[in-house]
């Protein structure tokens, strides 16, 4: 038995089950994919504590032996429907892991195509379906033998699969396709392909009802409703820059569809019955991400994947409530309930070891540039991670820290002007200046091109 101690945290986590119980038990827990940090973290929602982490690799960037075998980039989250088996998809090791829920040990891991993005189990718990973004198909894994078992062709990039209440068809989002395929469980065809307005989807829910099926669009920051019967499109909505995941919570108000909006580090507030309408604005923490309610929608939970954290959002108030520190760069967030039958659920857990990020805006030196950057520790270096939006596509842009001629790192745009990555070093000092009370001014400055910092061609600097 692991005697680790539970880190107490102020919070009051709780998250919508795939098959809900009324209430919250005492062998409930919160699970969130941490990326950075190749980890689970499991999270009890009755005694608001985080218990600990399930280690599934090392963290960015003690990953880049050529005999490393851990896990790399933890990012999707699924689970079985006895609530016994959760399952971890790593993007950049191409597995899917399946994890006991009772006792956090790995019980197999399923490696698939490239680029896996999320994975979640049929209804009956017979199989698990893994979207292989970086290719065109759907990898099908039996559940007990945790073997590929056939793969359901799709258009490139699929992105994510949830299954109607019933079990008889299954919804494919995509990352690279504006289409939505909808596959029959049975026959494993497609029987409908209907067309969305951009290809770039990370995330679907079904409404509670399960008439609806709600997918965000990133790209352009939009939500599509699709009518699960007639699977046509019923409606659009403009959410917002960065649009992530969505939840849906059935509250006095009536039943109500919360979206992260990462671009604006909020969660919005919208009306399902009818013509969607905004009825609130949350400000959060930073790019909020994961988003799922509780069991008896009193409370939606939102990962902070900038903040390395959960807030908890009451939802008769519209009022954060609570923020839980968790592992780095938490993307996928799900709620188990009675994943423990018995005892205090904290076997095979390691403590949290991250520190809190640092968070810089950027503002714009020209144009319409968007963007911002996360300074993190890994140890014995840092990192900063940079994320630039409405640029110019397929150009080369620098980052310069500090006044520094030579830039940090270099990226370049995709075809809709967009880029991200990681530069690892010793900048400890952006750190260290941006969490002083009067930080002395020490620019961050992104310009196009490559080469030594010439300040004419700025579009974007952090604040002075």
């Amino acid at each position: 038995m692991n005697s680790l101690k539970p880190l107490v945290i102020a919070t009051a986590l709780a998250v919508a089950s795939f098959a809900a119980s009324a209430t919250s038990n005492p062998g409930d827990r919160v699970y969130t994919a941490d990326q950075n940090t190749n980890t689970v973290s499991v999270v009890d929602p009755n005694t608001n504590t985080l218990l600990g982490q399930i280690k599934l690799g090392n963290q960015r960037p003690d990953v880049l032996s050529p005999l490393y075998k851990g896990e790399i980039n933890v990012h999707g989250l699924g689970f079985s429907p006895d609530h016994r088996t959760l399952v971890a998809v790593a993007n950049g090791s191409n597995s899917v892991t399946f994890i006991d829920t009772a006792t956090h040990k790995v019980k197999g891991i399923t490696y698939v195509g490239r680029s896996p993005h999320e994975a979640f189990f049929t209804r009956d718990g017979k199989e698990v379906w893994a979207v292989v973004r970086g290719e065109n198909y759907v990898s099908v894994i039996d559940a007990k033998t945790f073997k590929e078992k056939r793969r359901i062709e799709t258009a490139p990039g699929p992105g994510m699969v949830l299954f109607t209440p019933d079990g008889g068809r299954a919804f494919v989002v995509s990352s690279f396709t504006p289409e939505v395929a909808v596959v029959d469980t049975r026959s494993y065809k497609i029987v409908k392909r209907i067309p969305v307005v951009s290809p770039f989807s990370p995330f679907l829910q079904f409404t509670p009802d399960g008439k609806e099926v709600w997918m965000g669009h990133k790209d352009v920051g939009k939500v599509t409703r699709i009518d699960v019967k007639s699977m046509e499109v019923t409606g659009v909505i403009d959410t917002g820059f960065i649009t992530n995941h969505l939840g849906f919570a059935k509250t006095a108000r009536d039943t109500l569809a919360y979206v992260a909006v990462g671009g604006e580090n909020v969660v919005k507030v919208y009306s399902t019955d009818g013509e969607a309408k905004l009825l609130n604005t949350i400000a959060t923490g930073a790019l909020p991400h994961g988003v799922w309610p509780s069991d008896d929608g009193e409370r939606m939970y939102v990962g902070l994947e900038n903040g390395d954290a959960v807030q908890v959002i009451d939802t008769a108030s519209d009022k954060v409530v609570a923020t839980v520190p968790i592992g780095q760069a938490p993307q996928a967030l799900v709620y188990v309930s009675n994943a423990v039958p018995s005892g205090a659920g904290t076997d095979n857990l390691k403590p949290l070891a991250n520190a809190a990020p640092v968070n810089i805006p950027l503002v714009p030196a020209s144009g319409d540039a968007r963007g911002f950057v996360v300074a993190r520790s890994f140890g014995v270096v840092d990192a900063l991670e940079v994320f630039l939006y409405k640029l110019k596509p397929e150009t080369v842009y620098s980052v310069f820290v500090g006044g520094q001629e030579a830039p940090v790192a270099s990226f370049r745009t995709n075809t809709m002007g967009m880029a991200n990555g990681t530069a690892i070093g010793p900048i400890r000092e952006v750190a260290r200046l941006r969490s002083e009370a009067d930080p002395k001014a020490s620019p961050i400055i992104v310009s196009e091109g490559e080469g030594l910092l010439d300040t004419t061609k700025a579009v974007l600097r952090s604040p002075m």
